[in-house]
């Protein structure tokens, strides 16, 4: 990490088109460049698991994952995405830098072996129905195959029917796994199960878990962030308005260097 920072994985839910992901992509770059924090970009290429028949998945597989390509050259930054099928996983791996696996897809030992058997860092999102200390299956699985470029993401654990909850004290049984702990700022705090078909959120308390999270020790942070969340085709209830991005990781830093 530079001078000791935390990194960030961040960008849209998916790459709804080139013109918004290209945007947010270099304006976190520079964010990033600036704030000297290592950036990770991260884009779906394809969103599998929707609430609704009808909720966006994508603009097709080989363009999105072109649009990738192209900002991983343009911008020189290390690409994540998600993959949902073994199949996928040989398709994405072209271009990601990190297979990232769905929190609802973290007890998939196939999937994640395959990952794994890539040789890129994989990704895993702890399920909102797993304990802390049940990740250290996962990650098994990944390091099994020989490869130990392995990270564990937080995302929340189900609260009710409609809610999740962040419970900081599981930072100790993810860091146990002797690997990078992320915590996912914008997923943690989605309201699922709505009536309406469509998942809800609360990014009006982003900054609350971001900081709360940098506090007690957490390596890296993922944001989902978009220009205009309002209009975002995908998790737009859940996701930063990009303009609001550079303020909060100014405070961020701030609480970093206190704790150090």
């Amino acid at each position: 990490m530079i001078n000791n920072n935390f990194f960030l994985i961040a960008g849209p839910c998916v790459v709804e088109n080139r013109e918004v992901t290209e945007l947010v992509a270099k304006t976190v770059s520079q964010i990033c460049n600036e704030l000297s924090i290592p950036f990770y970009f991260k884009a779906s290429y394809k969103k599998a698991n929707r609430s609704s028949l009808d909720s966006f998945t994508g603009i097709g597989n080989e363009k999105a994952l072109q649009i990738l390509a192209s900002i991983k050259e343009k911008e020189n930054v290390p690409i994540v995405t998600d993959v949902h099928t073994e199949e996928e996983v040989a398709i994405a791996a072209t271009v990601a830098d990190i297979l990232q696996i769905p929190a609802f897809l973290s007890r998939q030992t196939d999937l994640i072996v395959a990952a794994a058997k890539t040789g890129k860092t994989v990704n895993i999102k702890k399920g909102q129905f797993l304990s802390p200390e049940a990740m250290q299956y996962a990650v098994q699985k990944v390091r099994n195959t020989g490869n130990d470029n392995v990270m564990i993401t937080e995302r929340g654990t189900t609260f009710g029917y409609q809610d999740l909850i962040v419970d900081f004290r599981g930072i100790k049984a993810l860091q146990a796994n002797n690997c990078p702990v992320v915590l996912d700022c914008t997923h943690s705090l989605q309201l699922p199960n709505q009536p309406q078909g469509v998942t809800s959120g609360r990014p009006d308390l982003i900054e609350t878990i971001a900081k709360a999270g940098i506090a007690v020790g957490f390596d890296g942070l993922f944001i989902e962030t978009h220009p205009n969340p309002e209009k975002a085709l995908s998790d737009g209830s859940n996701m930063l308005p990009l303009r609001e991005l550079k303020p909060l990781l100014q405070k961020l830093i701030k609480i970093r260097q206190a704790i150090l």
